[in-house]
């Protein structure tokens, strides 16, 4: 279950795709102790830039590593000028967004940063895992709060954020101590994270929640609730009853 069965890298990944110049670009996405590297090749040398805006606006983001992105294109003095238009409605079908479209991008992708940041000043929202994308100057908030009261606080902090011109809060969801599954979650996933250099990518984890079934995590994790995947289940963990899960229960969810 979002966000406690997804990593880092892959809510880095959702984000891009999020974005128009970057959702069509092949870009690998590796996270380790908060410090994002991303690689691949890029239409020209201004978007590494437009790249580390997204990512930081990832919730547990706290450095991004661009050194890895090249460019298809060789900088020029053009590079450098500050755009002052709106992007034009085909921006996303540029081959290189256009220089002054993509400065533009650049600029207001920045409200999600400056929204992620503004949740996170705030006492009651600091620990929520909330994740802020952002469709032109529109941002989305994805994650989990503990409460309705929270949920409702964090939707008014991103509206009175400077530059928001609308919120989609829909896929922010209230679960029952969101904070400490995050923190479970996290913490599991640190202990299971392969030496640097393995090619193999770690197992995800979860904390077993009251009334769970091994099926429907199964459900959850896998999209298949057939006996062979909570079994897989099982089997990782040494359950011999499938039946007889409990709360609390952290379950390696292999691969």
């Amino acid at each position: 279950m979002w966000p406690f069965g997804k990593s880092t890298a892959d809510r880095v990944k959702e984000a891009f795709e999020q974005q128009e110049l970057l959702k069509n670009l092949d870009l690998k996405v590796e996270e380790r102790g908060g410090t994002v590297t991303v690689s691949g090749e890029v239409p020209n040398p201004r978007y590494p830039t437009l790249i580390k805006v997204v990512a930081e606006g990832i919730k547990g983001v706290s450095q991004v590593d661009v050194s890895q992105v090249h460019s298809t294109q060789v900088a020029t003095s053009t590079d450098t000028r500050a755009s002052q238009h709106v992007p034009s409605q085909n921006t996303s079908q540029q081959g290189d967004g256009g220089l002054d479209d993509l400065q533009q991008v650049i600029q207001t992708s920045q409200i999600a940063k400056a929204v992620l940041r503004n949740l996170e000043a705030n006492a009651e929202l600091k620990d929520d895992p909330i994740d802020v994308l952002q469709t032109g100057r529109s941002v989305i908030l994805r994650g989990a709060v503990d409460s309705q009261h929270e949920y409702n606080l964090a939707e008014k902090i991103a509206q009175e954020t400077d530059g928001v011109a609308s919120v989609d809060a829909s896929g922010l969801k209230i679960v029952e101590q969101a904070k400490q599954q995050y923190r479970d979650a996290q913490a599991s996933s640190k202990q299971s994270k392969p030496a640097q250099g393995h090619v193999n990518q770690p197992d995800e984890w979860y904390t077993v929640q009251s009334g769970d079934t091994l099926s429907e995590i199964a459900q959850r994790f896998y999209g298949d609730a057939s006996r062979d995947s909570y079994m897989k289940i099982a089997r990782a963990n040494g359950i011999s009853d499938p039946d007889l899960i409990r709360a609390g229960q952290k379950l390696q969810i292999p691969r």
